[in-house]
């Protein structure tokens, strides 16, 4: 998925249809609560003229996630609609209503650093499993705490200093 500028006029005239799967584990590296990422359907077409490519580019694939209650993993499905603009001499033949136009640096044009962008763009801030579950929905105790849990008897006992001022109100009530 990546072109040199010259190949890419090749295009010209007839374009460039894009249909390949692609791994992309690198992108564990750049955000590591995904767990596992899907081999990454990249489909769509290039369109090439002498100073620009535009590629419409649908991007599928599945990312497992950890759960928010239980961290268990989650399969999360994705289906990204892109369109990738890149300028092959700055300011030539730009459009002011068109927004997020790459610049190609050097000779070439890679694709993959905006396949990766798109889909961390994709990922939830956090994934609840619709799966049910025997697990508790989180830990009892962990490195230096424990979950303690109230006893409802001390929401009932009234601070002695207070016992003339919970008098006070009752009276009102009764009123």
């Amino acid at each position: 998925m990546k072109w040199s500028i010259q190949q890419l006029r090749s295009f010209q005239r007839k374009g460039l249809e894009i249909d390949e799967t692609i791994e992309l584990d690198s992108i564990r590296d750049i955000d590591p609560e995904i767990r596992e990422l899907t081999p990454v359907h990249v489909k769509g077409h290039g369109e090439v003229n002498q100073n620009r490519a535009v590629f419409h580019l649908t991007i599928k694939g599945a990312m497992t996630l950890p759960d928010s209650v239980t961290l268990a993993d989650v399969l999360y499905p994705f289906n990204v609609q892109s369109t990738e603009i890149f300028m092959f001499e700055p300011d030539h033949g730009m459009d002011a209503n068109e927004e997020d136009i790459h610049f190609v640096e050097g000779n070439t044009v890679d694709l993959i650093p905006y396949i990766q962008e798109n889909i961390l763009l994709e990922k939830p801030l956090k994934v609840i499993s619709s799966e049910p579950t025997d697990n508790p929905p989180a830990p009892p105790s962990g490195k230096g705490w424990d979950v303690v849990e109230e006893e409802p008897d001390q929401k009932e006992k009234v601070d002695p200093r207070m016992a003339e001022l919970a008098k006070f109100f009752d009276k009102n009530d009764e009123k």
